[in-house]
């Protein structure tokens, strides 16, 4: 990573950036403002980045308002297998520029990208808004997330420089310097848009490597504007390839290209598990194993002990299981509750639940729409198989009041059985199955009897009970007494176990090395008399 001795840039402490206080009226203004902005620019049409050329397919699709699908956000070029090697070749020109680049220069660039995003965050925030429907808070923290990624592997990388080996031999100098892999597939989600994809973007650049990017088809919009913010802060063109596509052949396509080093993904554990199969094959003329970095959900627990502080636990699981309709691999799906106070923990999560505003995230309320109408069908489907497994407690339908949007009402289902399916499979989407359990050893049992291990939380005042958890709950991030949702960058680095994926570590101090090779060099001293 070649770092220049004329250029210098200055170490600041990293500080996430503050979430906007929307009961504020100058900040509710400053967004309905954005929010007007941008809805006078919906539909607008966007096409693939690749080198320095735009590209038109001649082939589209629409990006739609989850909660008004028949209002188009934008409409997108369809790439195909043919455009993702175009792609390809142009990230495989940049490269060897991009890796020569001063790692100053490429640290710089990465925070102006975050300064860029600053100035920008109402209008992007806004298009969070229509896009994916999240609330005015969803769509702030996700941006103000992107934020912090981009100062955080600024900062980052310049410690990575600085990597030393363990001891010097006598008569030798001995350096261990991280190189970039080369060019990477970014494969990015639809529930953040923005910044899974920006940390996932920058982590390879700032690094050193190039890369084909390819956003969600249900979030394509957002992608592109984050690809204007790169332009704005003069990433060189081919550095960063914008191809979005509506199917799976481009993914398909991108990660078993020779060319490609690695592919950065978050997803399900379906496509994570078959981009990890297909990445394992090597093709004619490649010459590297491909390095994965998977993140594939979870089917994530909040434990409630018998001493748990109980307003202080139902809020926590409210706000994990329905903030952003349950859409996050963080979201609490499983409250396990102990039977001492399970009666009462069901009469308070009624009441807290009935209270949630369901509408319009353009009006900021609280639970807005599911991202699509496929998504709202699957899980209608998995409520049909609650209702069978245990007692609907609160919600189970489609909301059909609210305009045409897909909105489905928070769901509660209780009396569930830790091995029903509800219990097991990631559903996605604002239904909460709630398991009695006899005693807390019993209750970390049920924690752990899936085959995922994202994030977790336990509430309880007892310091033994504590600790007991912290070695036997077997989750990539755990919570005690707080929502097991809410990562913030540097503090609680995020990625999880089994098969939640390769527990990258996203925010961490080591996530950048997903991204590099260590290359040791011993220089023999010249002896002189």
């Amino acid at each position: 990573m070649p770092k220049s001795t004329n250029l210098l840039t200055p170490t600041v402490p990293f500080r996430n950036e503050a979430l906007t206080d929307f009961t504020i009226p100058d900040n509710a203004s400053r967004m309905s403002d954005a929010l007007k902005t941008v809805r006078s620019q919906l539909g607008r049409e966007y096409e693939l980045l690749i080198g320095p050329r735009k590209f038109r397919t001649g082939r589209t699709f629409s990006s739609l308002n989850p909660a008004r699908p028949s209002e188009v956000v934008g409409v997108v070029q369809d790439g195909g297998p043919e455009e993702a090697v175009l792609a390809i070749k142009a990230a495989a020109r940049a490269f060897p520029r991009w890796q020569s680049t001063y790692l100053e220069r490429r640290i710089s660039l990465v925070l102006k990208i975050g300064t860029i995003l600053r100035k920008r965050k109402a209008e992007l925030c806004a298009w969070l808004v229509y896009e994916i429907g999240k609330n005015w808070v969803e769509a702030d923290a996700e941006i103000a997330e992107a934020i912090d990624f981009a100062e955080f592997y600024a900062l980052q990388a310049e410690h990575l420089s600085e990597t030393k080996t363990p001891c010097q031999l006598p008569g030798e100098h001995n350096s261990l310097i991280q190189i970039p892999l080369g060019i990477g597939a970014v494969i990015a989600p639809w529930n953040f848009p923005c910044a899974i994809l920006a940390r996932m973007t920058i982590a390879s650049i700032v690094t050193g490597n190039t890369v084909v990017l390819k956003p969600s088809p249900n979030a394509p919009i957002i992608a592109a504007k984050f690809m204007e913010v790169l332009q704005e802060a003069g990433v060189p063109a081919g550095v960063v390839n914008f191809c979005p596509s509506s199917g799976a052949a481009v993914g398909a396509a991108l990660v078993e290209h020779p060319e490609i080093r690695f592919i950065a993904f978050t997803g399900s554990k379906d496509v994570g598990l078959d981009i990890n199969l297909r990445a394992a094959m090597p093709r004619p003329g490649q010459k590297w194993l491909k390095r994965t970095i998977l993140e594939m959900g979870g089917k994530d627990s909040i434990i409630v002990a018998d001493d748990a502080d109980l307003d202080r636990a139902v809020d926590g699981v409210v706000q994990s299981a329905f903030g952003f309709s349950g859409q996050k691999c963080s979201a609490c799906s499983r409250a396990i509750v102990d039977a001492k106070l399970y009666e009462e923990f069901l009469n308070r999560l009624r009441q807290r639940v009935t209270d949630l505003t369901v509408g319009e995230p353009a009006e900021n309320k609280f639970i807005g729409p599911v991202v699509s109408e496929s998504q709202c069908n699957k899980i209608l489907e998995y409520i049909a198989i609650g209702r069978k497994e245990g007692r609907l407690m609160l919600g189970g339908r489609r909301m059909t009041n609210l305009v045409e949007g897909h909105f489905i009402e928070p769901t509660v289902i209780v009396d569930v059985a830790p091995n029903a399916r509800i219990a097991q499979e990631e559903i996605f989407g604002p239904v909460l199955a709630v398991i009695k359990s006899r005693t807390f050893q019993d209750s970390l049992r049920i924690a752990n009897n899936t085959v995922f291990g994202l994030t977790g939380a336990v509430y309880s005042r007892s310091k033994e009970r504590l600790a007991m958890a912290r070695t036997r709950f077997h989750v990539g991030n755990l919570y005690f007494n707080r929502k097991c949702t809410g990562a913030m960058v540097g503090a609680h680095p995020f990625g999880g176990f089994n098969m939640s994926g390769t527990d990258s570590k996203a925010g961490g101090s080591d996530y950048l090395l997903h991204f590099t090779q260590a290359k040791a060099v011993a220089e023999k001293l010249t002896v002189t008399f």
